[in-house]
């Protein structure tokens, strides 16, 4: 099942090029005061919203997904987690070449030495927010990677078991200003986490270790890997970042990008593709 959040934060059901209003489906969550979980409560309780969403969708008309604003498929993450150099190129690349590991040692150690970093839940945006860059002086990269949310509370979860804990799938930006500070500071400006175009049940992704994704920048294509070139795949990120805290439903994790960064500058058009998931484009706004 395919399911985005379009417009005034409406619930859809992406089918072929269509999406039909499902927000009924929503009645499903419970009511919360204040303080607020910090998780995401539409992936707490997603096999509830998807069986309400069988029920509700007869009623809806379905329109072009051309008609519709696409936002993040998640609405509140507890937490962003992105994964540094995790595939082999990338890291050959980024040691390489001085304006993307700007002189910093820790840039260009394996993903093993430097572990997973936190992003800024206030980076997330949809594919239809596009990305407004923050620092006109210096170089900014795409890097397209496949995203996965984590659907249930996971805490020292072994690789064997980890895709249990997988809600489902979607295509993740990880916009990077380059420079020599903490990749958190640089990677968490406003918009510089792009999620979409929507969230693909964990159930339509059997393999997420044999994905196709590329990346193209005004019609010309940037990256191109398969997710068999990641170094730790999803089970293996499950693992590291649940030993080192609880992951919640809603938690996003990017898994790294292939080799084939490149600056973005306003005007650009970004359209990032990933196998059994889908297309998604973004506008580059100044």
């Amino acid at each position: 099942m395919r399911l985005c959040r379009f417009d005034d934060n409406r619930l859809g059901l992406v089918e072929g090029g269509t999406v039909t209003d499902v927000t009924a489906a929503l009645d499903v969550l419970p009511a919360c005061r204040y303080p607020l979980p910090g998780w995401d409560l539409l992936i707490e309780h997603l096999d509830a919203v998807r069986a309400r969403v069988q029920t509700v969708r007869a009623v809806g008309k379905p329109v072009p997904l051309e008609r519709v604003t696409l936002r993040s498929p998640v609405a509140n993450p507890g937490k962003i987690i992105a994964a540094p150099v995790n595939y082999q190129k990338h890291l050959d690349e980024v040691r390489s070449d001085s304006q993307i590991h700007a002189g910093n040692p820790a840039h260009t150690i394996t993903i093993q030495q430097a572990g997973v970093f936190l992003k800024a839940n206030s980076s997330l945006v949809g594919p239809g927010d596009g990305v407004t860059l923050r620092k006109s002086d210096r170089r900014t990269d795409h890097e397209v990677e496949l995203a996965f949310v984590i659907g249930r509370r996971a805490s020292h979860v072994s690789s064997a078991d980890a895709l249990q804990y997988v809600a489902g799938y979607a295509i993740g930006l990880d916009i990077s200003i380059r420079g020599s500070e903490d990749r958190s500071l640089r990677k968490s400006a406003d918009s510089y986490t792009v999620l979409g175009p929507w969230l693909v049940t964990a159930d339509d992704v059997p393999n997420p270790g044999t994905l196709d994704l590329e990346i193209s920048v005004n019609g010309q294509q940037r990256q191109k890997s398969n997710t068999k070139y990641l170094i730790l795949g999803v089970p293996e990120l499950i693992e590291l970042a649940s030993s080192f805290y609880t992951l919640h439903p809603g938690d996003i994790v990017l898994t790294g990008t292939p080799e084939g960064v490149s600056p973005i500058e306003p005007g650009d058009r970004i359209v990032a593709t990933i196998a059994g998931i889908g297309s998604m484009q973004v506008h580059v706004h100044g």
